[in-house]
């Protein structure tokens, strides 16, 4: 009865305490226990499980038993650890301490500092599909042919190209704008204008663009496309509005290009370029 016998598998460590305080380790093998007063009691934890899972893991730290057993992670709240796991990433630990066996499994941990908003890896690809990666990471996609317009706390940073983009939660506040930088064609349609002989005419007009800047057509305006189409309206009724009809009918090629010209330094204010503008067609209003 003053005897305890403890078996410690090859593949298992045995956690001592007496009185409830952690009083040290057994290795694998055969073990006697003295115990007269039944204070003694061993934890069997399993080597396989690669983490060391214990409510008094600070304590058995501090005691030192671990050196050349398992190795310590202490994070501090501007760290994070990427953890992989026989050559597979495992997952990303928080702020906390840790501890893990040196031996039955291949354990590797990058310690990385989150004073760096953007976690930037060359192995981001397998990070973000860890199932606790959206715990810990804002995680964004920017498409093929359009960029990303990077704010961090309010702040622009920089315009990123296509591809997977990742920022530590907590860290601060980073958003990402997407824009399309792939040419499009606005349509600005039944705009009624009275040309310089009194006739109102109702046109029809296209603008060819592209976001050349991207930005500044974030930062100029809340919709630069819109400012657009509301440009083109201005500059349709100030061309157009100065030709009688039959100055318009005759030279509509002109007028497209005289409006083209008109909008060219505004959509450069706006991050815009221009690449055409046609009149489709010019009816009589009525």
């Amino acid at each position: 009865m003053l005897l305890k016998y403890i078996k410690i598998r090859s593949y298992e460590m045995g956690l001592v305490f007496r009185d409830r305080e952690f009083a040290g380790l057994l290795g694998p093998g055969s073990h006697w226990l003295l115990d007269l007063l039944c204070r003694t009691r061993v934890q069997v934890v399993s080597r396989r499980a690669p983490w060391l899972l214990h409510e008094q893991l600070d304590l058995i730290v501090k005691s030192g038993a671990l050196a050349g057993r398992a190795a310590v992670i202490d994070l501090k709240d501007h760290e994070r650890a990427l953890v992989w796991i026989d050559g597979r990433f495992s997952q990303i630990l928080a702020p906390s301490l840790y501890a893990y066996w040196t031996g039955p499994t291949d354990v590797r941990v990058e310690v990385v500092s989150t004073l760096a908003v953007r976690c930037e890896h060359k192995d981001l690809k397998a990070i973000v599909r860890a199932a606790d990666a959206k715990l810990r990471l804002d995680i964004c996609e920017v498409a093929r042919d359009h960029v990303g317009v990077l704010f961090i706390d309010g702040r622009y940073i920089e315009t990123l190209p296509s591809g997977h983009y990742a920022f530590w939660k907590g860290a601060a506040d980073a958003r990402v704008v997407e824009v399309d930088t792939r040419e499009t064609t606005a349509d600005v349609s039944g705009q009624e204008i009275m040309t310089a002989d009194k006739v109102t005419l109702r046109v029809n007009a296209n603008v060819t663009y592209r976001i050349a800047d991207a930005r500044r057509a974030v930062g100029a305006a809340d919709d630069a496309r819109q400012a657009l189409y509301r440009e083109t309206q201005l500059a349709l009724r100030a061309v157009i509005g100065a030709r009688e009809l039959d100055a318009f009918l005759i030279g509509k090629d002109t007028v497209g290009q005289e409006i083209e010209q008109a909008l060219r330094q505004r959509a450069g204010e706006l991050g815009l370029a221009i690449a055409a503008v046609g009149i489709r067609d010019g009816d009589l209003a009525g």
